[in-house]
């Protein structure tokens, strides 16, 4: 199915979403790269704030290169997803309702978005260029001391991802290659 929804995500749009949806994303979501992850980590064991209200908020796991004159952002391919695996059940648990990225998750990870009502989306990795025209604008919001890492609120207008793993324990990995095999 195709799906155009708007950025915060609630929960009730997350669990609305089935891995296999194509969707377009218009609105606010943040990038956060590894660096980023254990920064909010460490200030999260510190019993402190995060610098963003993650509630219903989208994490697209990405780190963009410079932008040319006229753009907001350079090339915005995202990162390999797994490598947040350990950061992301605490972060879902605290209301993030989806993530961007590629690649797989790990099983603490889909239970978590299972138990969460939250949903994992994928963006075409190596379309980084093309990807970026659908980014209206790009701030630093936080650390912007790790450079490309630093998390910086987007705006985006019909940012196409695709939906991997849902609230209902349906992994898009998995079911694909099981339908691949009965051909």
């Amino acid at each position: 199915m195709e799906r155009y929804i708007s950025a915060p995500i609630t929960k009730e749009d997350a669990s609305s979403l089935r891995a296999g949806d194509y969707v377009y994303i218009t609105g606010t979501i943040y990038t956060a790269r590894d660096a980023a992850h254990k920064r909010m980590e460490e200030t999260l064991e510190k019993n402190e704030s995060i610098p963003i209200d993650i509630k219903n908020q989208v994490i697209y796991y990405m780190g963009p290169s410079p932008a040319r004159d006229g753009r907001p952002i350079g090339s915005a391919g995202p990162t390999t997803a797994s490598r947040m695996d350990k950061y992301t059940p605490k972060l879902l648990d605290l209301g993030l309702s989806a993530m961007i990225g590629k690649g797989k998750r790990s099983e603490e990870v889909l239970n978590a978005i299972v138990r969460n009502k939250s949903v994992y989306m994928a963006a075409v990795g190596g379309a980084g260029a093309l990807l970026s025209k659908c980014i209206l604008s790009s701030e630093v919001v936080a650390y912007e001391d790790l450079g490309t890492e630093a998390i910086r609120k987007l705006e985006v207008k019909d940012f196409p991802v695709i939906v991997v793993a849902d609230c209902e324990g349906n992994y898009l990995y998995e079911s694909a290659i099981k339908e691949y095999k009965k051909i």
